[in-house]
């Protein structure tokens, strides 16, 4: 038996993580909004970026011996298409996308997942996967288009997202099936150190950000949102997210997707949205479908 093999009911651990990784990340989409009102969205994705890379640095200074010469080019890519990409797709779209929109397309995640999955990893997905899934995005589908305020209005910007969670997906499967032998942690922060220092070169020298900054009390609320951003919603959160990763399988993983719509439905309520029927029953279905997706299969005795 393979000892890298996902066991087949999530632990509790891993629920736990993901309902974290949820909260981050379900907020995640107000911090850019912040982000954008003093920072253009290229400035956002790569003061998001260097400020995750180089706050793992401590962390990771023990553990680059680990990292082997065939690990360097996965590392890369895991940098490249789990967090540098997807950051600047991310915060463009935003500047012309709602963000319950954004964050209800990047439900397309676990489909995007599972799918490079099985055609490009060769991975074998169960009827109750696809079940849970096509679940999971009629929830979303209610979400997004419950009342007036949640209409979805679709353009090019989509697009962008799309593209991001493509990203994730191709993400996913590398670590699961192409870096079994490291820890979540020296994945999260080599990758994310790679990709660091071009984020931070052109942030200082092809971007107005320091003259900006020098301004201190005009920038401090998006200066803050986006380092919360970076650090908490980047770098912490990848740890978290990586570690899941580990402890099961990429279609749990990415099943936060999911859930992450339902979070920053809740904060919209905190933050007096109404709340209609559709949003529960949508949350309901959005629930049920990870559920499906993830449980296990019952064998009938012979």
């Amino acid at each position: 038996m393979n000892s890298t093999q996902s066991p087949e009911v999530p632990p509790l651990k891993a629920w736990l993580l993901l309902l974290l990784l949820a909260l981050i990340w379900g907020s995640s989409f107000l911090l850019i909004k912040k982000g954008l009102l003093t920072f253009s969205p290229d400035q956002l994705a790569a003061l998001r970026i260097a400020s995750a890379g180089l706050v793992l640095l401590p962390l990771i200074v023990k553990r680059v011996h680990n990292v082997q010469r065939h690990h360097w080019p996965k590392l890369i890519s895991v940098g490249l298409v789990g967090s540098f990409i997807p950051a600047f797709l991310f915060a463009f779209a935003q500047t012309q996308l709602p963000s319950g929109v954004t964050g209800v397309l990047n439900t397309f995640t676990p489909l995007a997942t599972l799918v490079i999955g099985v055609f490009i990893f060769k991975q074998v997905a169960k009827p109750q996967q696809w079940l849970g899934i096509a679940i999971g995005l009629v929830g979303t589908t209610l979400l997004v288009t419950a009342g007036e305020a949640g209409a979805f209005a679709f353009n090019q910007y989509g697009l962008l997202i799309l593209a991001a969670t493509v990203c994730y997906g191709l993400n996913l499967n590398l670590i699961k099936h192409h870096i079994p032998d490291l820890s979540a942690l020296t994945i999260t922060g080599v990758s994310l150190f790679l990709v660091a220092p071009p984020a931070l070169l052109y942030l200082l020298f092809a971007t107005p950000f320091i003259a900006q900054v020098s301004d201190f009390e005009s920038v401090q609320l998006s200066l803050a949102a986006v380092l919360v951003l970076g650090i908490v919603g980047t770098a912490a959160a990848l740890v978290i997210f990586n570690t899941v990763v580990k402890l099961t399988d990429t279609t749990f993983t990415s099943s936060v997707t999911y859930l992450i719509p339902i979070v920053a439905l809740i904060l919209g309520v905190l933050d007096g949205e109404p709340f209609l029927m559709a949003h529960g029953f949508g949350m309901a279905a959005i629930l049920f479908g990870v559920w499906i997706a993830n449980r296990r299969s019952r064998k009938k005795p012979l």
